[in-house]
């Protein structure tokens, strides 16, 4: 598979704390393409962010601890999960890229914009400071900043919010990596300057063709920029498949459960969001069969007391989810679901 960027099997990454061990990721296993824009989508502590820490090896060990039989495999030459942290260097900021959730606690607020871009610069290519400092300056051009040439000798605390990102992305990508992760991007910002980030992310991908991981909660996010979609609950993925497949013939109830509570600008001012009762499961001690029964309307006896395996829909698309078993009742999607998709 000369396209395949990244292959992510069986990944199961726990944390060891004095009252035992937390299965933070549990057999997660996924694809990426070049060129491809994948999303990983769930509620908060389903696992997303240790995930995308993980494949950039950032998650300190100890406490995490990446279980035996895990494998990340980048570009088709490099297993993560064995990798040394010398070597791992090398390849963040050269190869792979990310970008962070909060930009102000994330870049130095020591150091000038130019010195934090130029830092990986002169490290991973071999740039003189000239150099390094004209790149610097056509980074800042290529996300959109405004006088390039004076913000690098700006600090962190003299620009907005939306600046900021566009200097982490400014960054990120700054050594052409073949892999971009993107961690809650847009977060932070208001809706005006998340529109622009995505958009700036979007036509990057186009000009770079660079693969990209975008970890959110925001369906609206996803439906905006991902090609394919993964759905993760309780540290495992429990769907899969394309934007479309996704929003429009999702299959698991709780895929449908978030596409529910997704508010909705055509709809009623009074109407309320249909939010998904009961909270996620306790990961110190994960249930033995389905994660999500204890909160699905559809939970039968087999879900408590057996974990689904992922049932193929199509080439593309599958779910891990028993009723998609030929012995198990029909069920139809909930209809405003569908309307939400189509909303």
């Amino acid at each position: 598979m000369e396209n395949r960027i990244l292959d992510v099997d069986d990944l199961r990454v726990s944390f060891k704390t004095y009252v035992g061990e937390i299965q933070a990721v549990r057999g997660v296993s996924f694809h990426l393409d070049k060129g491809e824009v994948l999303a990983i989508v769930g509620e908060s502590g389903c696992g997303k962010s240790v995930t995308a820490q993980t494949i950039m090896r950032l998650i300190p060990t100890p406490p995490s601890h990446i279980k035996e039989g895990s494998s990340v495999l980048f570009n088709g030459k490099h297993e993560i999960t064995r990798m040394s942290d010398k070597a791992m260097e090398k390849l963040r900021g050269s190869e792979m890229g990310m970008i962070f959730q909060d930009p102000m606690t994330s870049l130095n607020p020591t150091m000038t914009i130019g010195a934090q871009i130029t830092e990986g610069l002169i490290k991973h290519q071999n740039m003189s400071k000239k150099q390094a400092n004209e790149r610097a300056i056509e980074m800042l051009k290529l996300v959109g900043m405004s006088n390039p040439q004076g913000r690098i000798h700006q600090y962190p605390h003299e620009l907005s919010g939306g600046m900021r990102q566009r200097v982490m992305i400014a960054i990120s990508l700054a050594c052409n990596p073949k892999l971009l992760i993107a961690d809650e991007p847009t977060t932070a910002l208001d809706v005006t300057i998340q529109a622009q980030i995505l958009d700036l992310m979007k036509q990057i991908q186009h000009k770079t063709d660079t693969a990209i991981i975008i970890i959110t909660h925001d369906l609206g996010v996803v439906a905006d920029i991902a090609q394919r979609v993964i759905v993760m609950y309780a540290g495992k993925v429990v769907e899969e498949g394309t934007l479309e497949d996704i929003f429009y013939n999702s299959r698991h109830p709780y895929t449908w459960g978030l596409l529910r509570s997704v508010p909705r600008l055509d709809s009623d001012s009074k109407s309320e969001l249909s939010p998904i009762p009961g909270s996620p499961p306790d990961l110190f001690a994960p249930p033995k069969g389905c994660s999500f029964a204890a909160r699905c309307p559809y939970a039968m006896q087999v879900c408590k007391d057996n974990d689904p395996a992922h049932t193929p829909i199509t080439d593309r698309h599958s779910a891990a989810c028993w009723l998609l078993h030929p012995d198990a009742p029909k069920v139809n999607r909930p209809l405003e679901v569908g309307e939400q998709a189509h909303g």
